[in-house]
């Protein structure tokens, strides 16, 4: 069930690609309140202050993530209607048969100037696929690719974000792959299945891999849900089953998968320390074809002043990773200092499950080394 409200914007606040914050008056639990709201405006169009909208806060009303927004549905009275969009071509039609449906061009659309190049295509020719369970990993895994191969004396390659639609649908949501693009780590962004809001927009990961090739030209793939993650608790009811068949995706299309590895030494649930059951499952059960498993061998002193070493989390690390063996090729990748200055360059803070690189090292050095691994696959 959705609930509604209909407020008016106070004021316009931060922008970035796709996405406008603004501050909306309006009621929650019967008692006036003023709640963030973020619009996309390719959908709802643009506001001012004193517009009247209409806004979806069932998250906010279950106390439930979602960065904290209501969502600007659209205006709340006729006068403040978006233009019709100009006739154009595509016939791809995301967030099916919800109210917020849309028509993009798809880059295999029979319509796209990619149309010829991707029709017949069925080949990555072995270009690294980094296949991530968390959104929170991707800029972690760009900053060890770039540091991979700095130190091999090779320039920056050219990077594919493929985000599949686990979690946000709209890319315009994240802010990671905003700031990702425009500091030019992310070369385009391809929004896969029922994502939408990229550079390019794909029907399946597989045309999403294929376009990142071929259309983008991209030398590495990282693959990932967008922002959110959803999680039962349960073996099988998590979101992130699907980067079991993105691995298979890539082997199947030819590319080298790498399957970057949840870690933390800091959730407070025991099924997330060490190596998430979330990458034991979908890495050791969900996928079918062999994979390259960057294992961060962490040094044993402290990597941040005041924390402790991580040499211990390590050693469980260590023997969790086993159960992968069988299928996959597990590959020690050191996780050191300067690995930690490395993951120190993002353009785009590092956050995930709400905690940064000092409250949580290892989550970000396990992303990193699969960056640095594809990075070494390039040679």
């Amino acid at each position: 069930m959705i609930t509604w409200r209909a407020g008016v914007v106070e004021s316009v606040g931060n922008e970035w690609s796709g996405a406008v914050e603004m501050t909306v008056r309006t009621t929650l639990d019967a008692d006036p309140v003023q709640l963030r709201a973020l619009a996309y405006p390719e959908l709802v169009g643009r506001f001012s202050p004193g517009d009247t909208v209409l806004v979806n806060v069932s998250a906010l009303a279950r106390g439930l993530g979602t960065g904290g927004y209501a969502l600007v549905v659209g205006p709340g009275d006729a006068q403040h209607l978006p233009a019709d969009p100009p006739p154009g071509p595509g016939h791809l039609v995301k967030a099916r048969y919800t109210p917020l449906q849309a028509m993009v061009l798809g880059v295999d659309d029979q319509e796209s100037p990619h149309h010829e190049a991707l029709r017949d295509a069925d080949d990555l020719h072995g270009t690294p696929v980094v296949v991530a369970d968390l959104h929170s990993a991707v800029p972690a895994i760009i900053a060890g690719l770039r540091h991979g191969a700095a130190r091999a004396g090779r320039p920056a390659p050219r990077v594919a974000y493929v985000m599949t639609d686990g979690g946000a649908l709209p890319a315009w949501f994240s802010r990671t792959i905003a700031g990702l693009r425009d500091a030019g780590w992310i070369d385009a962004c391809v929004t896969a299945g029922q994502a939408f809001g990229g550079d390019l927009e794909a029907v399946t990961v597989h045309t999403a891999l294929l376009a990142a090739r071929t259309v983008v030209e991209a030398e590495v793939i990282v693959v990932a849900q967008g922002p959110g993650n959803l999680g039962t608790g349960t073996r099988w009811g998590f979101s992130g089953v699907a980067a079991g068949e993105a691995i298979n995706a890539a082997g199947v299309l030819g590319g080298r998968p790498v399957a970057s590895l949840r870690v933390s030494g800091a959730d407070a649930r025991e099924r997330h320390l060490g190596i998430s059951h979330h990458s034991l499952t979908a890495y050791g059960r969900v996928a079918l074809l062999p994979a390259d498993v960057p294992v961060p061998a962490f040094d044993p002193d402290p990597l941040v002043d005041g924390l402790p070493p991580l040499d211990g989390l390590g050693q469980r690390i260590g023997q969790q990773v086993q159960a992968l063996a069988q299928r996959h090729r597990l590959v020690d990748v050191p996780a050191g200092a300067d690995l930690m200055t490395a993951l120190g360059s993002s353009p785009v803070r590092l956050s995930t499950m709400g905690r940064g690189v000092d409250q949580d090292p290892a989550a970000f050095l396990a992303a990193a080394v699969a960056g640095v691994h594809a990075a070494q696959l390039l040679g």
